[in-house]
């Protein structure tokens, strides 16, 4: 059995990003915060699903730069392997939600810059 606590997670950032409670076996398990107008770089995964569970807050999930969606207190996201997925706070209140990466892919995240208003970015290897 492996277990954590979201009372005190390691922020990636100090106080906000990504801070992973549970790794390892068939999944990876962490907590995200943004504060208003964060955001987490738009990334794909290789080989991994990534959910998103919301616990507080609202945020905007953009998909492959050009599907927009809000994210609000319950609701449940889940990004396909190769999907680009861009979050960014831009509400008022900081946002708060459970990751879920399935299966376990250490080194998976594939970072392509990119920002709503900018052109649709091509991911490497899709050229």
């Amino acid at each position: 059995m492996l277990s954590g606590s979201m009372k005190d997670p390691a922020y990636r950032n100090g106080t906000w990003g990504p801070a992973y409670l549970v790794q390892g076996g068939s999944s990876d398990m962490g907590v995200l915060r943004l504060e208003p107008g964060q955001s987490m770089p738009n990334h794909l995964h290789r080989h991994c699903d990534e959910s998103f569970v919301v616990l507080e807050g609202t945020c905007t999930l953009w998909i492959d730069a050009t599907e927009r969606h809000t994210m609000t207190v319950d609701e449940v996201f889940r990004c396909v392997p190769g999907e680009m997925h861009f979050l960014v706070n831009d509400g008022d209140v900081p946002f708060r939600c459970v990751f879920i990466k399935s299966p376990a892919s250490p080194g998976d995240t594939v970072t392509v810059p990119w920002v709503p208003g900018e052109p649709v970015p091509v991911p490497p290897d899709a050229a």
